[in-house]
């Protein structure tokens, strides 16, 4: 096996959206960064049964619709 070509894995905590946090190992950043999650298991419609409203962050929900919006329609 070839040596130094794999990336550092090391710790980092990561932040859910309700702000709960748990340690997991990563090649995320450097050891012990943080990372935040703007949307997780616990408010992802797709693990919620589809009840809660998607979040626009950056407008990239917005920017999706408006350009496949009328992909499905008749």
């Amino acid at each position: 096996m070839k040596q130094d070509i794999h990336p550092d894995y090391h710790f980092i905590t990561v932040v859910m959206t309700d702000g709960t946090t748990y340690q997991t190992r990563s090649t995320y950043a450097k050891e012990g960064a943080t990372l935040n999650l703007d949307i997780d298991p616990k408010t992802h419609p797709a693990w919620t049964g589809g009840n809660q409203t998607l979040l626009d962050r950056g407008g990239r929900v917005s920017r999706f619709t408006n350009k496949f919006g009328g992909f499905l329609k008749k």
